[in-house]
């Protein structure tokens, strides 16, 4: 049984409407062209939320649309964008995303890496002036589709408390690592340095659900399970070990903010505002790496099949299996293709304000 199909079992009370990926794209698409945005650029965001929605990461999916359709018109974000790449070294360059949506920019960003990448064998590419831009997996994900190993950071404002800190410091700060497996879906590594993104704790509090212990802190810096009374997130690891996820998120913030010239976290403006009129300037940074300057593709082949078959084949716990990074996101992926993308109540009432705001047709559920 399927990730979504049991979690949907028999019994489960009220379920969410659900609409099919082409819909959702084709709906974000025209909301965000409605309010003003580029269509190139409005593709590419639809694109990346459908594809987020599908693998199932719900707080980076199509919910974040609001937002977008939100920052679009108030002028954070720059509606028609003039991307621009300049080549600093054989296999370095730098993406100025005009302050336009980040998703565009760093999917433009990516491919350019993997050009570069062909001729040098790994290429590092920045992008500046930018903003959020969605699930990091999306981008990483186009190059190993075309058979290279790639790993994307970006960071964001203080939403997480620094090891044994009290305030938040660090952003949730993502970071995505995907490559290519012959004859499979790729390997993809998704995360936060957090231990939760902070957009999963809205999808809670909109769910009316209480969040995991552990995870979360209030304003005195006690933990806390209720999603409205979070103030902060815990670095990946937790109260006592949450060095790790901290030392994780410094390492994103070299990379995407020192490196690129864009301002680190606590520098950052807020992506939930109050200031929803001017640019954030975020930064982004990509690696894209040709295997076969490294190892034989065939030897490349063998030992991702090997490795990926050892650990799949490990005893799981009672009731559980073990799998690998990416495993679950493409079984909820096959399952959402056949039956559609949940949307929740609340996300289905405010996208249809939305489109009857822009003079949009609302989106249409199976």
């Amino acid at each position: 049984m399927s990730f979504e199909a049991a979690k949907r079992g028999e019994g489960a009370g009220t379920r969410p409407k659900r609409a099919t990926a082409d819909r959702i794209d084709k709906f974000a698409t025209a909301v965000l062209v409605a309010a003003g945005t580029d269509p190139a650029a409005a593709r590419s965001v639809a694109e990346a939320l459908t594809e987020t929605s599908l693998r199932g990461v719900d707080s980076h999916g199509i919910r974040l649309l609001v937002h977008y359709a939100k920052v679009v018109q108030t002028g954070r974000i720059n509606p028609r964008p003039q991307l621009a790449f300049t080549r600093t070294e054989r296999g370095t360059g730098i993406v100025d995303a005009d302050n336009g949506f980040g998703h565009h920019a760093s999917y433009f960003a990516i491919n350019h890496a993997v050009t570069l990448a062909q001729e040098s064998g790994i290429a590092a590419v920045s992008v500046i002036n930018s903003s959020h831009f969605g699930s990091a997996g999306c981008y990483v994900l186009q190059a190993a589709q075309r058979g290279y190993v790639a790993l994307g950071v970006c960071n964001s404002d203080s939403f997480v408390l620094p090891h044994d800190g009290v305030k938040p410091f660090h952003g949730t700060n993502p970071l995505a690592f995907a490559a290519p497996v012959m004859g499979a879906r790729p390997f993809l590594m998704d995360m936060a340095t957090s231990v939760i993104p902070w957009n999963r704790v809205q999808d809670l509090m909109n769910e009316g659900l209480s969040l995991p212990p552990d995870v979360a802190v209030d304003t005195d810096g006690a933990p806390t399970q209720v999603p409205a009374h979070s103030a902060a997130l815990l670095p990946l690891g937790g109260i006592n070990y949450g060095y790790k996820g901290a030392a994780l998120a410094s390492m994103v913030e070299v990379l995407s903010a020192v490196m690129t010239g864009m301002p680190h976290c606590s520098r950052l403006l807020g992506m939930a505002g109050p200031d929803f009129a001017t640019h954030r300037r975020l930064g982004h940074f990509f690696i894209v790496i040709d295997p076969s300057r490294f190892v034989s593709s065939e030897a490349y082949n063998h030992a991702m099949d090997a490795y990926l078959g050892d650990l799949r084949a490990m005893t799981g716990r009672k009731d559980m299996m073990v799998m690998a990074p990416g495993d679950r996101e493409w079984a909820v992926e096959e399952d959402r293709q056949l039956y559609g993308i949940p949307v929740a109540d609340q996300l289905k009432i405010d996208l249809d304000q939305i489109a009857d705001g822009l003079g949009v047709a609302r989106l249409e559920y199976l």
